[in-house]
């Protein structure tokens, strides 16, 4: 028999807050995607989607549509930076969809938006970790005092062995010690 999950507090409120910083982070990248020719509206629309929510609208099943999209458009770009930017806009709409659950799974919706931004223009930048780093800093100095709260009342993320895996664990550590 398998362990009940834990529940944490986790307000509408809340999440709109980790929906703005989300969009803020993802939208840093966007330009990534963009500049591929092959590229289309899809991250655009989901970063517009989470920021409808963000601003106090409900959350609608087009906003999951919106977030899959972007999901799909990463698939499809054939680029691992321009996927990595789209990965980021899809992480930022789902972003209020988190569960109310203490699941390290459910950091991703957390510090995935902001960990993909970074992965991104690292790429962009020819794999430039400084830049990575840089990113994490940003998102670390606009990181609202909702998003640490959400993120307190989860298991912590573990380094992991990829490039994303570190910024996701850098992203994550960084909010965690935070004194807001």
């Amino acid at each position: 028999m398998g362990a009940k999950a834990t529940t944490i507090t986790l307000s509408l409120d809340m999440l709109r807050a980790l929906g703005s910083w989300a969009a803020d982070c993802a939208e840093r990248a966007l330009p990534v995607y963009e500049a591929r020719p092959n590229a289309d509206d899809r991250p655009r629309a989901a970063i517009a989607g989470i920021r409808v929510f963000a601003s106090g609208e409900r959350r609608t099943a087009q906003l999951r549509s919106l977030a899959l999209a972007a999901m799909a458009a990463a698939r499809e770009i054939g680029d691992p930076a321009a996927t990595a930017a789209a990965r980021a806009a899809g992480l930022a709409a789902s972003s209020a969809y988190t569960h109310p659950l203490a699941d390290v799974q459910q950091t991703k919706h957390i510090v995935g938006p902001g960990a993909y931004a970074a992965l991104a223009l690292e790429l962009e930048h020819g794999s430039d970790s400084s830049i990575g780093a840089g990113e994490i800093q940003w998102a670390l100095a606009h990181v609202p005092p909702e998003v640490g709260e959400i993120l307190r009342q989860m298991p912590a993320r573990q380094a992991g062995k990829s490039r994303l895996d570190g910024l996701m664990y850098e992203l994550d550590a960084g909010i965690r010690s935070r004194t807001d």
